[in-house]
């Protein structure tokens, strides 16, 4: 009998095929997904900006025709003149790139020292039940009192200089960082804190390698209102008194009952307020590229 000849070079080649037919499909649904996720980008963008023109347009119409009365609500033609004014002559007190730059820089003290202090404590009263116990009421006291009245008690005994607003606005930042720092550290897994006690790592080292990067996602999360809430108690510092600020400015449109410049100073305002949600944002993603995505975060890429 003679032998059938067997094309072994056939069977050798059929796995390869095979996986360059895997890598293929792979391939095509990776670039799927990206058209899928450029198209929901560009309709999110679309929807943020059609918002925004409706807002825009139908509050300068509603002005102009009168159904809204200007003299007290402004118009969007009034806000960009008011801006075009401040960025030609200044304000009543000065340049408003000095006036923007001093409740930057008073937000930004107020943020890194309430942040500072809200996650030492949140951390220390975290991981030790007894200084939590002695130290409730008193948070719960000093967190109940009215931030306004604060801001006069540091206007009175700081004056009205920059020492006031940073102290109003850390005061307002240290609770939202405080009260997420302390829930993260109750909330970190305690066989990773059993693990690192067997291992015989330290109470500092618990503190630095475990218990920190495992509250971090509740950190950053505070930070994204924090900085917020540091702008908001440094122009309420300077609207209770004050020599320069944005703060300051919005009090004297307010006098002059010119709402134009209310809504040009909130304007800057949010425009310093989504610049530092930026920054934190990039930060956020830098500190936490070793976490896994959320399942929330996942069904937004897609």
């Amino acid at each position: 009998m003679s032998a059938v000849p067997v094309n072994r070079g056939s069977e050798s080649t059929a796995p390869a095929a095979i996986g360059d037919l895997a890598a293929g499909e792979e391939a095509a649904v990776a670039a799927d997904i990206g058209r899928s996720t450029r198209r929901r980008r560009i309709w999110i963008w679309g929807a943020r900006i059609a918002t925004l023109v409706i807002i825009i347009g139908g509050w300068q119409l509603l002005t102009s025709a009168k159904i809204i009365d200007p003299f007290f609500w402004g118009q969007p033609s009034g806000i960009v003149k008011q801006l075009n004014a401040w960025v030609q002559h200044g304000t009543t007190y000065g340049s408003i790139w000095e006036q923007i730059w001093v409740t930057f820089k008073e937000a930004v003290l107020g943020f890194v020292l309430g942040v500072a202090a809200g996650v030492i404590a949140g951390v220390l009263l975290g991981m030790f039940r007894f200084l939590a116990d002695v130290a409730s009421p008193y948070i719960k006291i000093a967190n109940a009192i009215p931030r306004i009245v604060l801001g006069s008690l540091f206007t009175v005994a700081l004056g009205l200089g920059t020492p006031s607003k940073v102290a109003l606005a850390s005061v307002l930042v240290f609770f939202v960082v405080f009260f997420n720092a302390f829930q993260g550290v109750r909330e970190v897994d305690r066989n990773l804190l059993a693990n690192a006690r067997v291992l015989g790592a330290s109470k500092l080292a618990i503190i630095r390698h475990v218990v920190v990067p495992s509250a971090l996602t509740w950190i950053i999360a505070s930070l994204h209102v924090a900085f917020g809430m540091a702008i908001i108690g440094a122009i309420v510092g300077e609207y209770l008194g004050a020599t320069k600020g944005l703060g300051l400015v919005i009090a004297n449109a307010q006098n002059n009952f010119n709402p134009n410049g209310v809504f040009a100073a909130m304007v800057i305002i949010a425009i310093l307020a989504l610049t530092a949600e930026g920054l934190i944002g990039l930060l956020e993603r830098r500190l936490l590229s070793w976490r896994p995505p959320s399942q929330a975060e996942a069904a937004a890429a897609t």
